[in-house]
């Protein structure tokens, strides 16, 4: 059990959790290293202007000089008591305005949210002091941001990783529908071969007339079926067909192999509709539908297939009344292996689609589904 659930993609995903964890906590132990640093520097340069303001003394005032110029990134603004800036600033741009009260005023309340003011006596009696805010410098700025650059760097590479995974393993899966359709194809040619053999021995006999006209029939209907699965895996031919004609000819003939109870109704727009198509899987495409209706109807109830050509598009919709599709199973219908039938393989819808949207470039989908009341399946071929 635990090997199953780790493996070398839950190991990858767990180290890179790990890697942006460790990355985030590192990074925010730094800013506010940072930040505390900064906030010593702010206090010095506070009060080297204080001194500044209380002595005539030259060496005071040189090294007054020296704190203001190594401050080259942080930027600092002095108000009042009363919050006002008194035209004392460090490291703000003033020249993209020309309202420059205004601006500082606006740093002023931006700062105010950042941090908290640093205050510095300038006079005792009365008591008088003024205030100093100040904002991030540039590289407290990016190394805040930085885990989050990161994060998107990360979920970027695990996107693209999944989107690949994705696509080798949709190829794969074709590979692998195409191989078995192929094999099956070939695998049915020679019994195919040995039983029309046999059913021009059986000819021969005018007793056997009635028995070999409806092996004939078998063997044609498994010559279809080996076309069709010969089909899959290639680019199949697709012609100009009557589609009304060839839905007709399919659901008649799932109509003498289905019970008399089930009603069976079809109508159309117009008697000719014509659509590039290739007959075999197209065919099947509609077998496999009236037979999903079949299963669902479970020997008495109704079928019916509207085909209508609008101007951009021909719609075809399989309806039954059966026990429907649940909320929950929408999503896995067209999955291969899927199915509610205790028989059966779950492939024969999940080939229908891919008949339908791989080969003819068009769509099917459930149009709609309710337990107990039927369900719609909808083919849309652009014309």
């Amino acid at each position: 059990m635990i090997s199953q659930i780790i493996n070398w993609r839950t190991t990858l995903a767990i180290v890179a959790i790990l890697i942006v964890s460790g990355t985030i906590f590192y990074s925010n132990f730094l800013s506010k290293k940072i930040a505390a640093d900064e906030r010593k520097k702010v206090s010095i340069w506070a009060e080297s202007l204080k001194t500044k303001s209380l002595t005539t003394d030259q060496s005071a005032l040189n090294l007054t000089s020296i704190i203001t110029n190594e401050n080259t990134e942080i930027p600092i603004i002095e108000t009042d008591e009363f919050d006002n800036p008194t035209g004392n600033f460090l490291n703000i741009d003033t020249n993209k305005t020309k309202d420059f009260t205004n601006l500082l005023k606006e740093k002023t309340i931006e700062f105010k949210k950042l941090h908290d003011s640093i205050k510095v006596d300038i006079s005792t009696d009365p008591l008088v002091y003024n205030k100093y805010y100040y904002g991030d410098s540039d590289l407290l700025k990016q190394v805040r941001y930085y885990p989050i650059i990161q994060l998107f760097i990360v979920a970027l590479f695990i996107f693209i990783t999944l989107i690949t995974i994705s696509i080798r393993n949709k190829s794969t899966q074709n590979q692998v529908w195409a191989g078995m359709a192929k094999e099956a194809a070939h695998q049915l040619g020679t019994p195919i071969s040995s039983l029309q053999g046999w059913l021009e021995m059986l000819k021969e006999n005018p007793e056997n007339n009635a028995v070999a006209s409806e092996i004939s029939k078998d063997i044609d209907r498994l010559k279809l079926v080996s076309d069709r699965f010969g089909k899959i895996g290639s680019t199949p031919q697709l012609e100009p067909m009557n589609i009304v004609l060839q839905i007709d000819q399919m659901m008649n003939y799932i109509r003498r192999r289905s019970s008399e109870k089930i009603n069976f109704s079809f109508h159309t727009n117009q008697d000719v509709i014509t659509a590039l198509i290739n007959a075999p899987l197209f065919d099947w495409v509609i077998e496999n539908l009236l037979k999903n209706s079949l299963d669902a109807l479970d020997h008495e109830g109704s079928i019916s297939i509207d085909v209508k050509n609008e101007n951009s598009q021909i719609i075809i919709d399989v309806t039954d009344n059966g026990k429907g599709i649940s909320k929950k199973n929408l999503p896995f219908v067209f999955k291969p292996g899927f199915s509610t039938k205790k028989r059966g393989w779950g492939i024969g819808l999940s080939l229908s689609k891919r008949i339908i949207e791989y080969y003819h470039k068009g769509q099917l989908f459930v149009k709609n589904s309710e337990i107990g009341k039927g369900t719609t399946f909808r083919i849309l071929l652009k014309k």
